[in-house]
């Protein structure tokens, strides 16, 4: 077949009529003169000549894609005959058309045959190793058979020739293992025996653990395991969940995973899995997990809202969900009920309007606090609903000067926050707030109730604390004693301060009555303080490390004696 492609060239002379030349190309299909040899195994390589060999995008033995290994030239290429070929012609295919040889082409089907003699003594498991012999090309698999086993195990071959073969040493059982080739005989698939077969032995590094006592374990909890080759673990199962881990050679740390376990202690088989899963030790048969009957989230660090090149400019944190929201996502993901209200849901601080907001919009909201830079040299804890002016202090981008695009409302916008939390620090002076203190100190808060801490509302107390004093927003100085006469950074200040924290429900925070509308309680530990000053005005470069207990139900008014 030719096609004739038509190429006119314009000549222009300078004052004379135009001349037109047409000069003529051909493309051509390709011509298969020659191929040697005629007959061959799988895998070897064919010398093709012709013409019109350049252009050629594929090759067939008979219906049988084979592939081009190398184009020499426009009159000579290589091919490579494949596993599954027989016989046929010769067929070179390219743009234009397709040229089919005259000769046939046979595929002969030698036996491969690893030589014993050369092949290494040992190799890991998962690496490569080399097997010399004769038609190694014809294999289509190797497989590895463990000595005392009957299940044999495919080993990746990594390239492959006549002489050699590369592969990678698969999962076997045992560290001895005979080495069988899968060819086709031209009928059917075979396999060379295994009887008489050559052996290697491969090094299997079985990961060991140390004896380790395991106790009552939360979901969220971290448990670091040491002993040897410990890098080879590739999961942990708590019951029928895997487990994060963090291997290294000699320990692995895993978390326990949330799962689906039930409140309360749940016991489970702890176990270790290697070798892509083929093997497995048990770390326990009787593994307890416990969910608390409370939310915890530990280390917690939200900032204030100063902009500096280092604040990760998220300071939003919800203890329903422990999210800690990053500041630009404040008007979309956070509180866009907020955004839509635009601050005309309330009548005044911590009322709602419910002309303006409905309970499903209210709910709609995650509860979430923040902190804040404010007057005489502290920080303050803020509810979302506490003020009007705290949110678009917050920033999205660190620049010295920010425009108000950048402020987390958009603009320079009054605009309350939905959820209606209040404070209260906790004082050891108390016996009843103490007792409080030291469970949180000695991390065991495993509930929040209504047993527990229940409310009287008439009271205004809380497990028997006044509330009277809870409030939306509440200063650093109340909790904390540290030196606010100047304005200085000081990175890494402790402290232990426990803060009693209410979320209320639609109805709103009543100053007369501060124990009614509760719809969840917590407790935040403030562990941490990063003093930073910003811009020589504030603290609002700070940030405040803390963990926090967090009702998991709503609060049942019905389970206690109001």
């Amino acid at each position: 077949m030719k096609k004739y492609i038509l190429i006119l060239t314009a000549l222009a002379a300078f004052a004379a009529c135009d001349v037109i030349t047409v000069d003529e190309t051909v493309e051509h299909a390709p011509v298969v003169t020659s191929f040697s040899p005629q007959s061959a195994p799988a895998g070897a390589v064919v010398d093709v000549t012709g013409e019109y060999l350049q252009d050629v995008t594929a090759a067939y033995i008979g219906s049988t894609k084979v592939d081009i290994v190398t184009k020499i030239s426009d009159t000579a290429l290589k091919i490579e005959i494949g596993q599954d070929v027989t016989s046929g012609k010769l067929k070179l295919v390219n743009p234009t058309g397709e040229g089919v040889s005259d000769a046939t082409f046979t595929c002969t089907f030698a036996v491969p045959a690893i030589t014993a003699s050369l092949l290494q003594e040992s190799a890991e498991l998962g690496a490569n190793i080399m097997l010399n012999g004769e038609n190694l090309a014809s294999a289509t698999a190797v497989f590895f058979t463990a000595d005392g086993y009957t299940a044999s195990h495919e080993a990746e071959i990594v390239t492959r020739n006549a002489d050699e073969l590369i592969v990678k040493v698969p999962y076997v059982e045992a560290e001895t293992a005979k080495i069988t080739l899968r060819y086709f005989d031209g009928s059917a698939e075979k396999e060379t025996p295994l009887e008489g077969a050559p052996s290697i032995k491969v090094i299997r590094y079985v990961p060991t653990f140390d004896s380790y006592t395991f106790e009552k374990t939360a979901v969220g909890r971290s448990i670091t395991l040491t002993g040897k080759y410990l890098n080879n673990v590739e999961r942990i199962t708590v019951g029928e969940w895997e487990a994060p881990i963090f291997p290294s050679a000699s320990s692995v740390t895993f978390t326990v995973p949330a799962g689906n376990f039930a409140d309360g202690e749940t016991v489970v088989e702890l176990k270790a899995w290697y070798f892509n899963g083929n093997e497995s030790v048990t770390l326990s048969p009787s593994f307890t997990v416990f969910v608390p009957y409370v939310k915890f989230w530990e280390n917690v660090v939200g900032w204030a809202q100063g902009r500096v090149a280092d604040n990760s400019y998220a300071s939003f944190f919800s203890p329903e969900n422990g999210k800690l929201y990053e500041n630009a996502k404040w008007k979309t993901d956070l509180d866009p009920v907020a955004m839509e209200l635009h601050g005309k849901q309330w009548k005044s601080g911590n009322q709602p309007d419910p002309a303006m907001v409905t309970d499903d919009m209210y709910n709609s909201v995650v509860p979430y606090f923040f902190f804040s830079a404010v007057s005489g040299n502290v920080l303050q804890i803020n509810s979302p609903a506490n003020s009007n002016g705290q949110i678009k202090n917050f920033f999205v981008d660190a620049t010295s000067t920010p425009s108000n695009d950048f402020r987390v409302p958009g603009g320079n916008d009054n605009i309350p926050g939905t959820p209606i939390l209040a404070f209260r620090p906790l004082s050891e002076s108390n016996a009843a707030e103490k007792a409080i203190i030291d469970k949180v100190l000695a991390d065991q808060i495993d509930n929040i109730n209504e047993e527990l801490f229940p409310i009287d509302v008439e009271g205004s107390k809380i497990a028997g604390i006044s509330v009277t004093s809870f409030a939306g927003g509440i200063k650093s100085s109340t909790f904390c004693d540290h030196q606010t006469a100047t304005l200085t950074d000081d990175p890494g200040y402790k402290l232990d301060a426990v803060i009693l924290v209410a979320y209320y429900n639609n109805n709103g925070y009543n100053p007369d009555s501060r124990a009614a509308n509760i719809r969840r309680l917590g407790l935040l530990h403030l562990k941490k303080i990063d003093w930073g000053v910003y811009n020589n005005s504030n603290f609002g470069a700070s940030a405040v490390t803390f963990d926090c207990y967090w009702q998991k139900y709503d609060y049942d008014y019905s389970k206690v004696n109001l």
